[in-house]
């Protein structure tokens, strides 16, 4: 089972990660956790666990996690992204069928406010982009 183990183990925190060696090599076939590193993988902050000396296979297999990682967060933020408009389109559905005119009424200048910011946020954004190539085009920068 040993040979399975990988030589790090990494335990996911708020903001980045706690990074672990693996050890089975010692004299009772025990598995051991060295906590060696804490990382931010928001600031890419790698910060060794007391006096030690990362080494460059520690370094090289901490970096490969933080950008595995990074990317995993990025899709989760467009999936929240995606079941946000399945909200959106559920919540059209129960305001048109079936909600009170009581709970409309208790929701409605919430939604509408979160709505119009998102909308504007959006719209400006939108315009940025289109702009952005006509902007490089004419050389002004």
């Amino acid at each position: 089972m040993s040979g399975d183990l990988p030589d790090y183990y990494f335990r996911v925190r708020e903001n980045g990660a706690v990074v672990f060696k693996v050890d089975t090599e010692n004299r009772q076939r025990r598995i051991e956790m060295n906590q060696i590193a804490v990382i931010n993988v928001k600031n890419g902050d790698i910060k060794p666990q007391g006096d030690r000396m990362l080494t460059e296979a520690d370094l090289k297999e901490i970096k490969a996690w933080m950008e595995e990682r990074n990317r995993i967060l990025m899709q989760r933020d467009i999936d929240d992204i995606f079941r946000a408009v399945d909200h959106m389109n559920l919540t059209t559905q129960w305001a048109q069928a079936r909600a009170t005119d009581e709970q409309l009424e208790e929701v409605t200048d919430t939604l509408l406010l979160a709505m119009h910011d998102l909308r504007t946020v959006l719209v400006r954004k939108k315009a940025d982009r289109i702009l952005k190539p006509a902007m490089v085009k004419d050389g002004a920068s």
